[in-house]
């Protein structure tokens, strides 16, 4: 086994594998595989299309983000603030922060409980031990020591495959409610409909992954001795272009089909027997003792820490880089402390305020929906933004993206824009 792993890890095209498989994999966070159990418990399999129809969006608008920071050298607020008002760019990244803070809040709960429920004990000790481990690897580690971990990380995501072969599956209903699912369109159903795919696709994962290119796109200049960030040489900014259409492909494809597992998973054990009330990731993990047996709630259970253990880190990366970029701070997990000390803080807050609000009275489901609606509205415009940069030579130069991509790219912001819509209408 040691020897398989080995072997994989040292395959071109494994090694390869980056920003886009780490963004993919954290969009799985506990809070997302909270939504996605609560799809499979209420609505069984006739929630399964959701992901097969969010796959090609969520790739558009992932390689644009991706692009962007390639071919510019620039995350996504950098960017944003060369164009835009200085107030069009506070605004989206002052709402990203409080959105990131209460996800890292709920993920971080839901860490804690998983791991009470496996080990007994103080949730809230554990949920303090989460956050102390995942800021102390982000501030003491090498970015590259890091990004490796995280990649090992994903498979973390991996339970949620073996799930399945723990439980019995029709699968025959699981085809025929997939390609023709069996909903009434009321408030309930219109909402969960919103809520997976807000969940599928996040702001903060836009500006993760645009700044990981940008951060690979530096430790690569590094490497060779200095001089430019940009690729500017056509050759080679077209070897990078290629290598993200491969990550990101990877990368999103993993998360949808996990998040296709989670919902199968609970679908043909919490819904088939009844119980559709679920409210949180630990509620589900608990709720499959008694159906699927122990070594379904034990893979369930793992799968929540190793997944928020990825998460967390990213909600609050993507945050630093954020509010790091729009101050013209020194930002970068390649950097030591001293060098950056603005983006290790808001790292630090960001992560410690998480863990902060696990202590107050905040209802953990209630944080999810305040941070899946702050998400659903800020999501419209960044992308919209991220189109309109994507599509002008100023910035890109000779990478403009090409039509199929930017008809991808706006029939992600289009479908976005109406679950924000619809949101409103069934709140």
């Amino acid at each position: 086994m040691v020897n398989l792993l080995k072997s994989i890890s040292e395959d071109p095209r494994v090694k390869q594998l980056g920003p886009g498989l780490i963004t993919g994999a954290a969009d799985d966070d506990p809070s997302g595989i909270a939504t996605y159990s609560q799809a499979g418990a209420q609505f069984g399999y006739n929630m399964l299309w959701t992901v097969l129809f969010t796959y090609p969006l969520m790739v558009g608008i992932q390689m644009v983000s991706a692009r962007l920071g390639c071919i510019t050298g620039r995350g996504l607020a950098a960017n944003i603030k060369t164009v835009f008002p200085r107030s069009v760019l506070y605004g989206i990244v002052g709402l990203l922060l409080v959105a990131n803070t209460i996800n890292i809040a709920a993920d971080i709960a839901a860490m804690g409980e998983a791991l009470r429920l496996l080990l007994g004990g103080s949730a809230h000790l554990y949920t303090v031990g989460f956050g102390v481990l995942c800021l102390g690897l982000q501030v003491f580690l090498r970015y590259a020591t890091y990004v490796r971990y995280l990649k090992w990380l994903t498979l973390a995501l991996l339970s949620y495959v073996a799930v399945i072969f723990t439980v019995h599956v029709h699968w025959g209903t699981v085809m025929s409610e997939m390609v023709y699912p069996k909903l009434v369109l009321d408030h309930g159903t219109i909402t969960m409909i919103v809520a997976v795919f807000g969940t599928t696709i996040s702001p903060y994962l836009f500006f993760w992954q645009a700044a990981q290119e940008m951060e690979d796109l530096r430790a690569v200049t590094a490497r060779n001795g200095g001089g430019s960030l940009l690729p500017h040489a056509a050759e080679v900014a077209r070897l990078h272009l290629r290598r993200i259409r491969w990550d990101t492909y990877i990368g999103m494809g993993f998360s949808n089909l996990i998040a296709f597992f989670i919902i199968l998973s609970t679908a043909a054990t919490l819904h088939t027997a009844g119980t559709v009330d679920i409210q949180t990731s630990a509620q589900a993990a608990e709720a499959l003792r008694p159906l699927g047996g122990e070594t379904t709630f034990l893979l369930f259970s793992l799968g929540i820490i190793g997944t928020g253990m990825l998460a967390v880190p990213v909600l609050a990366g993507s945050a630093a880089y954020a509010v790091s970029e729009s101050f013209d701070w020194q930002s970068g997990l390649d950097r030591k402390v001293h060098e950056a000390l603005e983006f290790y803080g808001i790292i630090a807050i960001a992560t410690v305020g998480g863990v902060a609000l696990t202590f107050t009275h905040l209802d953990p489901v209630r944080a999810l929906v305040w941070s899946a609606e702050i998400n659903g509205v800020i999501a419209v415009p960044i992308m919209a933004v991220m189109m309109l940069l994507a599509a002008r030579e100023d910035i890109m130069g000779r990478f403009v993206i090409r039509l199929r991509l930017r008809r991808l790219g706006w029939i992600a912001t289009a479908v976005m824009a109406v679950t924000v819509a619809a949101m409103i209408v069934t709140t």
